[in-house]
């Protein structure tokens, strides 16, 4: 091994030149080729060579660095790898510090990373909401390198049965925090909250908890005269609701149609992937009854736009059912407000659409592919999806016209 303490501290501090000095049983000043200075150890353990850096002379004085060179011959001596061994200290301090880290603040780190990623601000905005209200209570300021099955399980088994729908999803947001927490470094281990093999042995399939609670649909034969009273009521929602059910579209379709998505001349209304629950651009053809609405609904725009000097441009993005409030669409909730004001209370928007796929079933020789594709229904069997790339525009044209007329006393 030779002599030790070669090297002396004013030695140290006055060379310049690039290279390795040995001070003696492994321990070397190292000095680069643009003049930084560093202390290594070199070793040899089970027949590999390999290099510890152990700081540089700024924080590490002469007498610090043979007293790590020391420690790491004495771990060499017992057989333990001195690299291996720091590795594993800085592993262990970093699941120190990650339960520092709690559920709660997992939570709402990794929807802020995800945010950008989601269609609407509301899908964040439910994310935080079910997780304050489900998951906090539970686990909320537990480190999240601490949650177990049974801490998941306490969170979602009291809404399991009550609540199906929204305990699966409680169960799935839970599940990619933590994986997000473990890619992170701040947990590790299998995932507590994993379905598959996991959970679904403690808990019943949600398929199983209850029947599927269907939105409340009319019968179709009773379309028309439900239509006659809609048509006597006055004010926005009612004509939005009406185009709902003659485009057999969803609430948020409607209630989100831009101006810059109507192309009243080739009688289209194309609806964004952005606002689709497919994620797919999907083009709803025009009975004339709905470019009739449309209509009414335009002229009173460009009432508005007489009076407010409104640019184009911002007539373009306007929305085409607006609210009370300026430039804002109708809320959520106005169109079911209107069937409660008209005593119809029983029924739901998207109840419609059930008593549209009914009619077309019951009373038309549509086929189904054409209705689907007419509801925006996704595709499930991938070789059809394949081959069906057109989406059926003028079979859907004539099936929006038939549904028009069945509306009709």
């Amino acid at each position: 091994m030779g002599s030790i303490s070669r090297l002396s501290a004013l030695g140290v501090k006055r060379m310049t030149r690039p290279g390795f000095y040995c001070d003696g049983a492994g321990l070397y000043l190292q000095i680069a080729k643009g003049g930084s200075k560093s202390w290594v150890f070199k070793y040899c353990l089970d027949g590999r060579h390999r290099q510890m850096g152990l700081g540089g002379i700024n924080a590490i004085s002469l007498a610090e660095a043979r007293e790590l060179a020391t420690e790491a011959r004495s771990m060499k001596a017992r057989g333990i790898d001195p690299i291996d061994a720091r590795q594993e200290r800085r592993r262990e301090r970093r699941v120190e510090r990650a339960k520092a880290v709690t559920f709660a603040h997992a939570a709402q780190s990794y929807i802020e990373a995800n945010r950008a990623g989601w269609k609407n601000s509301k899908h964040a905005e439910q994310w935080s909401v079910t997780i304050a209200t489900y998951v906090a209570p539970v686990m909320g300021r537990i480190s999240v390198a601490d949650i177990d099955t049974g801490l998941v399980h306490k969170a979602i088994e009291p809404i399991w049965k009550s609540k199906p729908e929204t305990a699966s999803r409680v169960r799935g947001r839970i599940e990619a925090i933590l994986d997000w927490a473990k890619v992170r470094g701040y947990r590790e281990g299998e995932n507590p909250a994993r379905w598959r093999g996991h959970l679904q042995k403690l808990l019943p399939a949600k398929t199983k908890v209850r029947a599927v609670q269907h939105h409340k649909a009319l019968p179709f034969r009773q379309m028309p005269e439900f239509m006659a009273t809609l048509r006597a009521q006055s004010g926005t929602a009612p004509l939005a609701l009406e185009f709902a059910i003659l485009t057999a579209a969803r609430t948020g379709e409607v209630i989100g149609a831009t101006w810059a998505e109507i192309d009243l001349e080739q009688q289209i209304w194309t609806v964004p992937a952005g606002r689709m629950k497919a994620a797919k651009v999907h083009r709803v053809p025009l009975s004339p009854r709905a470019l009739e609405i449309l209509e009414l609904m335009l002229t009173r725009r460009r009432a508005e736009d007489a009076s407010l000097r409104r640019s184009e441009t911002s007539s373009r993005v306007a929305p085409v059912f607006p609210g009370q409030k300026a430039g804002a669409a109708l809320s959520n909730m106005a169109l079911l407000a209107l069937l409660k004001r008209m005593g119809r209370g029983d029924l739901t928007v998207h109840g419609f659409r059930s008593t549209f796929r009914d009619w077309a079933a019951e009373a038309t020789d549509f086929p189904s592919e054409v209705v689907e594709m007419a509801l925006a229904h996704t595709i499930n069997n991938k070789v059809e999806a394949a081959y069906r790339r057109g989406d059926l525009i003028e079979k859907r044209r004539a099936l929006m016209s038939s549904w028009m007329a069945a509306t009709n006393i």
